[in-house]
C-alpha cells in the first residue's frame, strides 16, 4: 500500500535548521561544495549536535505511535546526497524517526513542497525562505544561535506567533507604516468586525489545531499556542474576531502595545517563535528558538 501524507502535519526542514552545521557551513562559504562534501563524509560517523529546530522536531514526532502517525518530518535541503548520509545517521543516532529526505545540491528545494503537502518549511537560507513564502507555503528563516529551552515543558509544544504579516496579512501594518499609529488604530477600530485577510502562517495554525483535535484525550503531548503582538486595545478586537471567524483558537494572547516581546516570551517559553520583524527576532532569539517570516512590507527587498 502506498504511503500517504494526507491528514498529517508535514514539516520540511533543512539540515542546518535541524542540526548544528555552522562549522561545516563556514567551510562551504569559504571554499566550495566539494570541500563541504568531503568534510561531511569525514564526519559521517560523528553525529551532529542538535540545531535550533531539533527540540521542536523531537516533540512533534512524539505525536506518532505504532497505530497513529500524525506528523511527518522531511529533510528538504540544498545539501548533496552524500552529505545527506550524515543527516540521516545523525537523526538515527538521536532516535529521530525521519525516513524521507530531498537533497538538491544547490538547487532551490522549495519546488518539492507541493508534493510534500508541507505545512511548514524551516531553513537558514534567506532566499529559500523567500521563495517558499512566494509559492504560498509557511516558511521561516531560523536563527541558528537561538537559545533552546524545550526541556522546560517536555510534554507540551509551545509555539508563539506574531500577528500582522505572520498569522494575518500585512494590510494593517501597511497603514501603520504609511500613515502612523493613529491611522492604524482608526482603521482597525472601523473594521473590527471584518476579518483580516490570512497571512502566510494561517495554514500552520490550522494544522496545529487539527493535530491537537486528532490525538486521543489521554495523549501525553499537548500543544499550546500564543499570539504575541504589538497591537493593543482597541486594535486587539479585529485580531480576536479574525481567529474566531477562522474557527481556530490560541491559548494565550498578548497585546503588548509596544512593550518588548522578549520579556513575555521568556515567561511563555516557546519551542518556537515566529515574527516578521528582524529586530524582534534578534531579541527573541536570546530567550527562545526563533524564525523570521520574510513576508510583508517590512521584508520587501529594496531596489
Amino acid at each position: 500500500m502506498a504511503f500517504s501524507l494526507d491528514g498529517k502535519l508535514v514539516v520540511a526542514i533543512s539540515s542546518r535548521a535541524l542540526f548544528n552545521f555552522e562549522e561545516e557551513n563556514q567551510v562551504f562559504e569559504a571554499s566550495d561544495d566539494s570541500a563541504y562534501m568531503q568534510l561531511q563524509l569525514e564526519r559521517l560517523n560523528s553525529p551532529a549536535l542538535p540545531g535550533v529546530a531539533y527540540p521542536l522536531v523531537k516533540k512533534l514526532l512524539s505525536f506518532n505511535n505504532g497505530s497513529q502517525q500524525n506528523v511527518e518530518v522531511v529533510i528538504l535541503s540544498r545539501n548533496d546526497p552524500v552529505s545527506g548520509l550524515r543527516v540521516f545517521r545523525s537523526a538515527k543516532s538521536n532516535n529521530l524517526l525521519i525516513e524521507r529526505g530531498v537533497f538538491t545540491r544547490g538547487r532551490p528545494p522549495y519546488h518539492y513542497l507541493k508534493s510534500l503537502q508541507a505545512n511548514l518549511f524551516l531553513s537558514a537560507n534567506e532566499n529559500d525562505v523567500r521563495a517558499t513564502l512566494e509559492a504560498g507555503f509557511p516558511a521561516a528563516m531560523v536563527f541558528p544561535k537561538s537559545k533552546q529551552i524545550a526541556e522546560s515543558h517536555p510534554n507540551e509544544i509551545r509555539i508563539a506567533f506574531d500577528g500582522d504579516a505572520v498569522l494575518f496579512s500585512d494590510e494593517a501594518e501597511q497603514i501603520f507604516q504609511s500613515k502612523g499609529l493613529d491611522a492604524f488604530v482608526a482603521h482597525e477600530s472601523n473594521k473590527a468586525a471584518i476579518p483580516l485577510p490570512p497571512g502566510p502562517f494561517k495554514p500552520l495554525l490550522e494544522a496545529l489545531h487539527r493535530l491537537q483535535n486528532a490525538v486521543d484525550a489521554g495523549h501525553p503531548m499537548k500543544i499550546r499556542t500564543a499570539l504575541v503582538t504589538a497591537r493593543s486595545a482597541p486594535a486587539h478586537e479585529r485580531a480576536i474576531r479574525t481567529l474566531m471567524a477562522w474557527g481556530v483558537t490560541v491559548d494565550e494572547a498578548m497585546f503588548l502595545g509596544g512593550l518588548p516581546k522578549k520579556d513575555f516570551l521568556k515567561e511563555f517559553e516557546p519551542d518556537f517563535f515566529f515574527d516578521d520583524q528582524v529586530g524582534h527576532c534578534e531579541l527573541a532569539s536570546d530567550v527562545a528558538p526563533t524564525g523570521q517570516v520574510l513576508s510583508g512590507i517590512s521584508n520587501q527587498i529594496k531596489k
